[in-house]
């Protein structure tokens, strides 16, 4: 039997607040019971990454960033369950917790936004990208070694503002996270996987909640969408088995094909783009765990001793 109200604890960014909306409407769909007035209520969580913004994610720390603090106030009983976009969670949720239930995803692409040019390939020679990841520096730098990456944090409004001014020609963003904030017409150009692999997770919206909530639990995993549920737990298998340090870039993005099948891209990059190390697995879906495993180990031999220390 659920416990109402639904206490539902997410970031305090415009981009999690969309997606806790979405959640909320979900959850409504899924269980009559939750569609009434005072059924859900919404907490804002300021986690670490959102407080700390003149240092970079790897500088800081690296993993849990926007987690943290989320995690210990379910852990201490104030909310019930939390909204994360999937590529923000840690390889290894706290012990109490599981990730129950995944939304259909999003686009799973990068997007580019510009001035002054179409495409990665119209970029000028000198171009300046703000970016905080390292996973789209690096993937940037190997394509296009004559620009220039620079650090830039904040919401996405923020961020998009800073285009075109104080020098700064591009940037990289989520399409899904652009399109959930009724910005996608910002979107200069959308890059294919080949182009630009996605995070593992990306476009995926997930709902974390106690493993000794039972009722809640069995609610959540009844209602996870099947084929989002199948391309993360590859995704998220492989990134386990890599286990990279947070200066690793690392990219995973899985897709249904024929028949039932999952293939799985995944790639390992140096920072600076110097090396780029790619490999892919394909098979049942219902393998998604082994895929994920599998590929990569294939990748960690391939990339050596020393190279996920970084």
């Amino acid at each position: 039997m659920l416990h109402l109200p639904l206490r539902i604890g997410t970031r305090g960014s415009p981009l999690a607040l969309a997606q806790t909306e979405a959640t909320i409407t979900w959850l409504a769909a899924v269980c009559a019971e939750l569609s009434a007035p005072g059924a859900i209520t919404v907490t804002a969580i300021r986690t670490t990454g959102d407080t700390v913004q003149d240092r970079t994610l790897a500088e800081i720390g690296g993993k849990g960033l926007f987690t943290r603090e989320i995690d210990d106030a379910m852990l201490a009983g104030r909310i019930d369950l939390a909204v994360h976009s999937v590529k923000d969670l840690p390889t290894w949720l706290p012990d109490g917790i599981v990730l129950a239930a995944l939304l259909p995803r999003g686009d799973p692409r990068d997007a580019l936004i510009a001035h002054g040019a179409a495409s990665l390939a119209d970029l000028a020679p000198g171009a300046v990208i703000g970016t905080a990841s390292l996973r789209r520096q690096a993937q940037l730098l190997h394509r296009r070694p004559d620009v220039t990456v620079v650090p830039l944090r904040g919401n996405v409004s923020t961020r998009l503002a800073r285009v075109g001014h104080d020098g700064l020609d591009a940037t990289l963003l989520a399409a899904a996270g652009l399109a959930r904030l009724g910005l996608a017409d910002r979107a200069t150009a959308l890059l294919e996987p080949e182009e630009m692999l996605p995070a593992v997770g990306q476009a995926a919206i997930g709902i974390t909640c106690r493993t000794d909530d039972a009722a809640l639990c069995e609610l959540l995993s009844a209602a996870s969408d099947p084929a989002t549920a199948r391309e993360v737990a590859a995704e998220r298998a492989m990134l386990a088995v890599l286990d990279g340090s947070c200066r690793t870039p690392i990219a995973g993005f899985a897709r249904h094909g024929a028949a039932g099948t999952l293939e799985l891209v995944g790639l390992l990059a140096r920072p600076d783009g110097s090396q780029v190390i790619t490999g892919s697995k394909r098979g049942a879906g219902s393998e998604a765990d082994a895929i994920g495993r599998a590929l990569g180990e294939a990748l960690k031999t391939r990339a050596g001793p020393g190279f996920l220390s970084w």
